[in-house]
């Protein structure tokens, strides 16, 4: 087993400054929650906490318009553009818990669209950061309105909160759903009532 892992390197980018940071908060949290940061298996966690923090929150860095507009095309499709059951993890920027569930994102191009794939990374741009589940809603839906300039837009989002299930009410099966239209998906019933059909 030695030969094989002898040879392994992770790499992995981050701001050192900033990781350095963090880790000094994380040990003074260790301690004041009673531990010992210096016992073995607490050594690198606030390390390894603060790059986990990072990545999760990696969302701060990246502009949602500019994705989807990386991907942008001159098309005649008028009809709607469904991407459903985009996985998201975002934390809870009251408790900073995990929030998780799936996203639903409609568009009905007006001219343009955008790849396919973009639609994901924007619900994932927003969900990398501390989040309310109605504000990520609301910033999917607005971002794709400014980006695409489409005829409308709709975002459902399920969630399932930990910060409901391991504190407070301790409620394990709840799952709040949000949901944030724009244009026909507003204007139209038939057209939302599509939309809330397909995604059953």
């Amino acid at each position: 087993m030695e030969e094989f892992t002898a040879n392994y390197k992770r790499e992995d980018i981050y701001d050192q400054e900033r990781i350095e940071a963090l880790m000094g908060h994380y040990r003074e949290i260790l301690r004041l929650l009673g531990e010992d940061p210096e016992r073995e298996g607490l050594i690198k966690t606030p390390e390894r906490v603060a790059k986990a923090m990072s990545f999760i929150t990696k969302g701060y860095n990246q502009d949602p318009i500019a994705i989807l507009r990386s991907a942008m095309f001159k098309e005649e499709y008028q009809q709607m553009v469904l991407v459903k059951d985009i996985e998201l993890f975002s934390v809870c920027e009251h408790h900073m818990l995990p929030f998780i569930g799936k996203a639903h994102v409609a568009y009905i191009p007006n001219g343009y669209i955008t790849g396919l794939s973009k639609i994901a990374r924007v619900v994932e741009c927003f969900a990398r950061r501390l989040q309310v589940q109605e504000r990520l809603t609301v910033q999917i839906r607005d971002s794709i309105q400014q980006a695409l300039s489409p005829a409308g837009v709709a975002v459902v989002i399920e969630a399932s909160h930990t910060c409901m299930q391991m504190r407070g009410v301790e409620k394990q099966r709840s799952v709040t759903t949000t949901s944030a239209f724009t244009g026909l998906f507003l204007s139209d019933p038939r057209t939302r009532d599509e939309f809330m059909q397909l995604i059953k």
